[in-house]
């Protein structure tokens, strides 16, 4: 079992920043990779970010590379999103998975978070 709570999520102006913090727990949670979700109002959740159980490896959206930067720190259990010149289209609701592999589909993650809401204004 692992245990995921996301935070640091709220208002931004567009060209603004935000980092998002996924805080993991359970005996599980060091042999899973991480990965960052988004589901914006009517759409499809949209995978945004993955990285190894070891943090040696990332893999990113093609639209979020440049602005999106995720990493972890094991100690701490915890892998956070550092989301740089946001725009009104990153709005949406940005969910914590853990998941045995790097995986753009949604339903291949065993574990979710509730979720934390990004909003950027024009």
């Amino acid at each position: 079992q692992v245990q995921l709570v996301e935070s640091g999520g709220g208002l931004v102006q567009a060209g603004g920043s935000l980092r998002l913090s996924c805080a993991a727990s359970g005996r599980a949670v060091g042999t899973y990779g991480l990965a960052w979700f988004r589901q914006a109002p009517g759409k499809e959740r949209e995978f945004v970010a993955f990285i190894t159980w070891s943090g040696a490896n990332t893999y990113y959206a093609d639209s979020m590379k440049g602005r999106f930067t995720i990493s972890r720190d094991n100690p701490k259990n915890t892998a956070y999103l550092q989301m740089n010149s946001l725009k009104p289209e990153d709005t949406a609701v940005y969910y914590c998975a853990a998941g045995s592999r790097v995986s753009g589909m949604s339903y291949q993650y065993d574990y979710w978070g509730q979720g934390t809401q990004v909003t950027v204004s024009s």
